[in-house]
């Protein structure tokens, strides 16, 4: 006999908060996440989500997954060989035995003005970058074998019966729910804002490498690109600081000042992830899929004139524009593995979208998603995003294993979620915070990652490349740092 299924309910509430006031009261919560546009209308910016209490969560590290259900088994697999055992996969099949159990409640005529929602139930979470050592069989050098560096997973994802989703156009607010209904109940606590202590930075930022480091390992770089070993190479450098007090805290300033359209914060037992990306990797809907690459940056000035002289430069600058181009061929290539033949189209190409630190030049990628392929396929064929690797992508990112002195963990990586309906929406991990918090009663341990890079091709300068991965962080170490209590 077949088990019964789930009737999948979507009412409307009243809840006179916005989604940041909401999810105040849960984010303390591990696996509680919210997706936040912040009321950016770039890249569609419309829905916010907040999710907490998963039904069946999904981890891996280093090769090891593990699954677990609430209040019932726990299985992993140990010592995993490269595309033995998918994180991907598993997910796959979880999700898709999810979706099956799931019945809209047709009979509630209100449910069918609720077709424009975003993902409803499904699941949500972080993908690293890290997962390329599985994906691409990345090898490990010795210079970057710290596979233990960081207490945050390479892969961790909730399946998610419950949400909220608020939609900033109409302000409405909806619950999504099958048999249980807890997030209400966790959501009408009062946040406990006296127990926060306040966020500080306790030393200054300090990077992973000295500009002499950086402006070297670009000329090793420039190397591999005259021998033709590849057309461009993501090179980043790493942030690291030492805090105190409350990562939410944090992350509420990071998006008042950024308000970028793919921010996100995400609440695990030992790390937060702060995020405040402009840019979308993939996203899925109605069958059809849109990539939106960002490849080129100037920074802002206060000044209307020289900041329109900023734009206009980078429209124009020869460089960013090839630069952008080969990103988006790559993109193309990536899509069309799962997407249907002769449907990868560009409808847009070097188009400018400005936020409050820097210009960017985005392109807009499309196609057609296969029938026999999922969006978990998709994802796990394009992953990490072609944007911030290089290309050719593969031996890019060795020569990024190579060089870089630290692993990437969720820079780079991806945050989104992926619907019982087939949707999916998922951003690229830059401008993104790594918050570690190994202990709760020692102070030393909690240090905060923050990243930085660009894609260096043959006519890159050192200096300017090293000067704009700091423009790419003007919103966010300066930000943090203005918070450094000097004892």
């Amino acid at each position: 006999m077949s088990k019964a299924k789930q009737k999948l309910v979507v009412e409307k509430l009243i809840l006179n908060r916005n989604a940041v006031e909401v999810f105040s009261a849960i984010q303390h919560l591990p696996w509680s996440s919210l997706l936040d546009t912040c009321n950016n209308t770039l890249s569609d910016g419309r829905f916010d989500i907040i999710v907490s209490d998963p039904i069946i969560t999904v981890t891996a590290k280093n090769g090891n997954i593990k699954i677990e259900h609430k209040d019932g088994p726990v299985s992993s697999t140990n010592n995993v060989k490269p595309n033995a055992a998918c994180p991907f996969e598993a997910l796959d099949v979880l999700l898709n035995d999810f979706s099956l159990s799931i019945a809209f409640d047709t009979a509630n005529k209100e449910n069918e003005s609720f077709k424009h929602l975003p993902f409803v139930v499904g699941c949500l979470g972080f993908f690293g970058y890290d997962l390329n050592t599985q994906l691409d069989n990345i090898k490990n050098t010795d210079i970057t074998d710290n596979t233990h560096e960081y207490c945050a997973h390479d892969f961790a994802v909730g399946i998610y019966d419950q949400s909220l989703i608020f939609d900033n156009h109409t302000g409405d607010v909806f619950f999504a729910h099958t048999e249980r209904s807890t997030l209400l109940a966790l959501i009408e606590q009062e946040p406990d804002i006296a127990a926060q202590v306040s966020f500080r930075l306790s030393e200054e930022w300090k990077s992973n490498v000295s500009q002499a480091e950086y402006c070297e390992r670009i000329s090793t770089i420039n190397k591999y690109l005259n021998a033709g070993d590849c057309y461009q190479v993501n090179y980043a450098q790493r942030f690291s600081a030492s805090y105190v007090g409350s990562e939410w805290q944090a992350y509420k300033t990071l998006r008042n000042v950024n308000k970028a359209p793919f921010s996100a914060f995400l609440r695990h037992q030992d790390f937060s992830i702060l995020s405040v990306s402009p840019e979308r990797f993939i996203q899925v809907k109605d069958r059809n899929v849109e990539t939106k690459p960002i490849k080129g940056t100037r920074s802002r000035s206060n000044d209307p004139i020289e900041d329109k002289r900023l734009s206009d430069e980078l429209l124009s600058s020869e460089k960013d524009l090839a630069e952008n181009l080969m990103i988006v061929d790559l993109l193309r290539n990536d899509l069309s593995k799962h997407c249907q033949p002769h449907s990868v189209a560009v409808p847009s190409l070097f188009k400018l979208e400005s936020y409050p630190a820097v210009h960017h030049m985005v392109s807009t990628v499309v196609g057609k998603i296969k029938s026999d392929s999922s969006p978990l396929d998709l994802l796990k064929g394009a992953f990490p995003g072609g944007s911030i690797t290089g290309a050719p992508k593969v031996r890019s990112m060795q020569i990024i294993q190579e060089l870089e002195p630290n692993k990437r963990s969720i820079y780079c990586g991806s945050i989104g979620f992926i619907g019982v309906r087939g949707d999916m929406d998922t951003s690229i991990c830059i401008r993104t915070v790594l918050a570690e918090n190994t202990s709760a009663t020692d102070n030393t341990h909690k240090t905060l990652y923050c990243w930085a890079g660009g894609g260096i091709v043959l006519d890159s300068q050192a200096d300017s490349e090293y000067q704009e991965s700091f423009d790419k962080v003007a919103k966010i170490l300066p930000v943090l740092r203005n918070t450094l209590k000097y004892e």
